[in-house]
């Protein structure tokens, strides 16, 4: 199975294919309202405005897996980006993308791109202090705002850590459009 054989499911429970996105640039996201990341959705909003009418597309998946930081309806979380980021790319429905009830999507998307570590810097050492008793070789989703990266051929190129600089993400973005 690939990319385009996964769906996920909109706040009012209506079902999204990824076929929907074939031939499009995507970022998926899993997202927190309450994250000391939560100020990526400003980039991300960005970016998406910058890149959307060629031909980029990010699905943002709330998740409240990680100290419970995304813990309101999908109602109040979507109110709560409109409000402060002004977000215009499409928002989930609040889902687990780690453990038993994960979305089929991010066993996926895991299963091509897995973790390599939070890199370098003041938040990577700060992750890493707060996440050291995951073993490396887990590919689960480590925080908030991981981002993986998919191409116009529905191919995982990249996955992005909560701790990597916004700006590489958006360089990897454009080189793909």
């Amino acid at each position: 199975m690939g990319f385009y054989d996964y769906a996920v499911k909109t706040p009012k429970g209506e079902e999204v294919s990824m076929k929907d996105y074939a031939g499009k640039v995507v970022v998926v996201v899993n997202t927190a309202t309450g994250c000391g990341f939560t100020p990526q959705y400003k980039d991300l909003e960005a970016m998406y405005e910058k890149y959307h009418d060629q031909g980029l597309e990010i699905i943002d998946v709330p998740c409240n897996q990680f100290r419970e930081q995304a813990p309101g309806t999908d109602e109040e979380i979507h109110q709560f980006c409109t409000l402060h980021y002004n977000t215009q790319f499409p928002q989930m429905k609040k889902s687990d993308v780690n453990g038993e009830n994960e979305l089929p999507l991010y066993t996926y998307l895991k299963s091509q791109k897995g973790f390599e570590g939070f890199g370098k810097g003041a938040k990577a050492l700060m992750m890493n202090a707060l996440l050291h008793g995951i073993p490396k070789e887990s590919t689960d989703i480590r925080w908030n705002f991981t981002k993986f990266v998919v191409d116009r051929e529905g191919r995982v190129v990249a996955r992005f850590e909560p701790t990597a600089d916004m700006n590489e993400l958006s360089k990897c973005v454009e080189a793909l459009l």
